[in-house]
């Protein structure tokens, strides 16, 4: 009896173990599951929210205009372009000679006044020599000429300032030009669209919301980057034209108080 209790109590141990570990592993199968879905679940909401963000990422304005350009149609597009860029590097080589020919004549005009009155002519033409811009070119050209008579040194001041504001003047022409064409291209451009979309009107048999829309759409975009190459362009042309009506103006200021100083120091000697 003795052994086959003992018997029986081994194969209970054996048979609860065997049962502990059973349920230890379901419990270790479950709790690998719960994990996996759980970590699936956070990568599907985290992917959701990347494309979510991706989605309602807006753009950029360089992104936008770089669509809509292409959506306007580069035959169209790219004369447009051509006037805005041609137009702005005839600016810029303008703002930078306007700039370059501003002088300070207050200070020239002392310096050729002292150089007259304790150095003599020559003196003064080498100060007008070494000083950039307009209005000391314009005052060598009159003491070149000093010898011959004031009338002379007038005349000579008077035609050599025409060719100066010629000179300040140049290259404006062109940027009208490219005022005035980039619209009228981008209207062309409108009605050359139309005609093709009342042509897809008529080629459809109907006159369907969308070929109606997306024929506009297209045809319009041409005369909005006109209008904006226009509106571009006249702003600093605007601000060119006050520059040289700044420069002639001190310039003519300055050459009849540099007429005042000859009359003066002539009449000292």
């Amino acid at each position: 009896m003795k052994k086959i209790f003992a018997l029986l109590t081994i194969a209970g141990m054996l048979t609860l173990g065997l049962s502990n570990l059973a349920n230890a592993q379901d419990q270790t199968a479950q709790t690998s599951a719960d994990t996996s879905v759980q970590t699936a679940q956070v990568d599907e909401s985290a992917a959701a929210q990347d494309d979510l963000a991706t989605v309602e990422q807006p753009k950029s304005f360089h992104q936008i205009l770089k669509n809509k350009f292409i959506e306007g149609g580069a035959g169209w597009m790219s004369p447009i372009l051509f006037c805005l860029v041609l137009g702005l590097a005839l600016i810029i080589e303008r703002i930078i000679y306007l700039n370059l020919s501003s002088t300070n004549t207050q200070k020239l005009l002392n310096k050729v006044e002292t150089a007259l009155e304790t150095q003599g002519v020559d003196a003064a033409k080498e100060i007008c020599k070494n000083t950039r811009g307009p209005v000391a070119s314009v005052f060598y050209q009159g003491l070149d000429r000093i010898n011959e008579g004031l009338e002379v040194v007038e005349k000579s001041v008077v035609s050599y300032g025409g060719v100066v504001m010629t000179r300040l003047e140049t290259n404006l022409a062109w940027i009208t030009l490219f005022i005035a064409l980039a619209p009228m291209l981008g209207f062309l451009g409108t009605v050359v669209g139309m005609v093709g979309a009342f042509d897809s009107i008529e080629a459809a048999g109907d006159i369907s919301p969308t070929v109606v829309a997306g024929g506009m759409k297209i045809a319009l975009l041409t005369t909005v980057f006109g209008l904006i190459t226009a509106i571009i362009l006249q702003i600093f042309y605007n601000y060119l034209l006050t520059k040289v009506e700044s420069i002639v103006n001190s310039m003519e200021d300055a050459t009849i108080t540099f007429m005042d100083i000859l009359v003066k120091n002539k009449n000292a000697k």
